[in-house]
């Protein structure tokens, strides 16, 4: 008696192997579970079977019976094989296997038992087929060469990746649509990693995003829940970006992305998360006045120098992404907003108030080290632009030889000035808090005019406006 398979031949690493197309219901029959468990690794053709991980597999050909989607198997045959090939080609044919031929999987056995699962509670899955790639049985060395080889090189796609190519995922749409129509989203998202390189011009990733959306609407698993759920997370990032001063000078091209992940903390994953699980809370709280209420943001010090994230989001310098800095972090904003907190909320609130921010010169600097051009605040006059406007009497200091110098050029890029005060006015480097500062100063006192963003905006003189009045 033999076993028969419709089949293809073909040759790989100067080995023959066949590829042919099983109907699920014949898999139980052919294939069956080597319990590698019982054995030492070094006496295992392939790594254990985790069945933790079958019921989701399962669940994944349940739901989606009418587009599920796997990759070949790879499985071992001891025995003679015979290939006839038919008339038409010799690569195309019957494979003939001993019917006392075993079979050993090499690739797809968390693959397989999900299909015997789902076929138990949907028999009618037994008619479809998938490809299986059959190699003959050398020995067990050769077969954990071929389970280290099929694995070697696989690497799991990036959540980014997985969430803009789930097309099924409501939660998803809904995010990816935020990514477009969100001012402050769009353009500063990455779709395809999960972390920022250093120099990123991006802002924020696509991961970070879905998980704070997943934490203020929650699972979306029906289409009448999208256009409801769609508008709450559109709402809620527009108004969270009109709200955090950094994002806002980001979006106006006086902060770059780069520099605000180097000193703040409020686009980092953890963050986010934070605030999508606050804004859960705050929207059950205050259904008619959160948009209002979300102000109070603007009264945070985002910036990572700040003690109080010491703890919460972050150990020493570091910012920490983990479940529990998740929590804390969650914890941490709705306290700032006001929000009632579970008792274990309350037990990771620090107590004390923070640290006195600084005031005078000093404040001008740490306030302008990363932004730059700081937007002027509301409610009264910095403390740094009134030292500024003091030193602008003096002729030595940094903001009168910049003006000076502005005015002598007529026209500079920011980038091309910050080098100059480098080499002219002994600043310390380009990215000097006092450079900024000075500028700024400049800005709202009327003495040069600002046109543009990022590096290459002009800075403007405006000595003729000056001499007139």
């Amino acid at each position: 008696m033999k076993i028969t398979f419709p089949a293809m031949r073909g040759r790989i690493g100067k080995r023959d192997y066949y590829v042919a197309m099983i109907k699920l219901n014949l898999i139980p029959k052919i294939f069956s579970f080597h319990e590698w468990a019982e054995l030492p690794p070094e006496q295992r053709a392939q790594r254990v079977l985790q069945r933790a991980r079958v019921p989701e597999i399962t669940q994944y050909i349940l739901d989606n019976e009418d587009g599920y989607l796997f990759s070949s198997l790879t499985a071992s045959f001891d025995g003679e094989p015979s290939f006839k090939p038919s008339t038409e080609s010799h690569e195309m044919g019957l494979l003939e296997l001993p019917l006392e031929s075993q079979f050993v999987i090499n690739d797809g056995q968390h693959r397989m038992a999900a299909i015997i699962e789902a076929m138990k509670q949907n028999p009618t899955l037994g008619s479809e087929t998938i490809s299986v790639v059959f190699f003959p049985f050398e020995d067990l060395d050769r077969m954990q060469q071929m389970f280290s080889d099929l694995n070697r090189t696989v690497k799991v796609t990036s959540k980014s990746l997985n969430i803009l190519y789930d097309h099924r995922d409501l939660l998803a749409q809904i995010v990816l649509e935020a990514v477009e129509k969100v001012s402050v989203f769009r353009n500063m998202v990455d779709k395809d990693r999960v972390s920022l390189p250093l120099r990123s011009p991006k802002l924020f990733t696509l991961s970070a995003i879905y998980d704070a959306t997943q934490q203020l609407v929650g699972e979306v698993t029906h289409e009448n829940q999208y256009d409801e759920n769609a508008k709450i997370t559109l709402d809620y990032w527009e108004t969270m970006g009109a709200n955090i001063p950094q994002w806002k000078q980001v979006l106006e091209g006086y902060l770059r992305p780069s520099e605000l992940r180097a000193e703040y903390v409020n686009s980092h994953g953890v963050v986010l998360w934070g605030l999508g699980a606050m804004g859960k809370i705050l929207l059950n709280e205050y259904p008619t006045e959160w948009m209002s209420r979300l102000r109070d943001l603007s009264k945070i010090d985002w910036r990572r120098i700040n003690k109080e994230w010491d703890g919460v989001c972050m150990q020493g310098t570091e910012i920490i992404n983990r479940r529990q800095s998740k929590n804390n972090t969650a914890a941490f904003l709705k306290n700032k907003m006001g929000l009632p907190l579970t008792p274990s909320e309350e037990k990771s609130i620090k107590p004390g108030p923070p640290e006195n921010p600084p005031t005078g010169e000093k404040a001008g600097q740490e306030k302008f080290q990363i932004q730059e051009l700081m937007i002027p605040s509301h409610g009264g006059v910095p403390e740094y632009v009134k030292t500024y406007r003091e030193m602008l009497k003096k002729p030595e200091t940094l903001p009168s030889r910049m003006k000076e110098y502005i005015n002598e050029v007529g026209s500079i890029t920011w980038r091309d000035l910050k080098t100059e005060c480098v080499h002219r006015f002994g600043c310390k480097s380009p990215t000097s808090g006092s450079i900024g500062a000075s500028l700024r100063v400049l800005a709202l006192d009327g003495y040069v005019k600002i046109t543009g963003r990022g590096e290459d905006r002009k800075i403007l003189s405006t000595r003729e406006h000056h001499s007139n009045n």
